[in-house]
């Protein structure tokens, strides 16, 4: 199944960590990616801790763990390529409203290449 199938089809929970310049961590619950082709991803991002640490460290680390019994999903190991803050384009991607959102924060559409794909559990 490729990342495009398995993210439209799989429902779950998702896990952004990321780290600054300084290698501070910083972990986030993150919707599923938005799947560009299967070496590229990219996040809808409000301009907070996790983005600030892209901008400084362009490494991140994505876990999705399914809704299923066991411990079964995804590690997806990534590096930011580009981001975008066309508004139209980064509304146009979205899936539905985020409850959680703040609105008077700046949007951007962060693209990440995907490095290495392991599963959520051993290897």
């Amino acid at each position: 199944m490729n990342l495009s199938d398995y993210f439209e089809n799989t429902k779950g929970t998702g896990v952004l960590a990321t780290s600054d310049s300084k290698g501070n961590v910083d972990i986030a619950i993150y919707a599923q990616p938005h799947v560009i082709d299967e070496t590229t991803v990219a996040f809808i991002m409000n301009e907070r801790l996790s983005y600030r640490n892209i901008t400084s460290n362009p490494k991140a680390a994505y876990l999705f763990l399914e809704d299923t019994p066991g411990y079964n999903g995804k590690r997806l190991y990534l590096t930011k390529t580009k981001e975008e803050t066309d508004v139209d384009l980064i509304n146009s991607m979205r899936r539905k409203p985020n409850k959680y959102e703040e609105s008077d924060l700046k949007k951007y559409l962060v693209y990440f290449s995907v490095d290495k794909i392991r599963p959520l559990v051993g290897e």
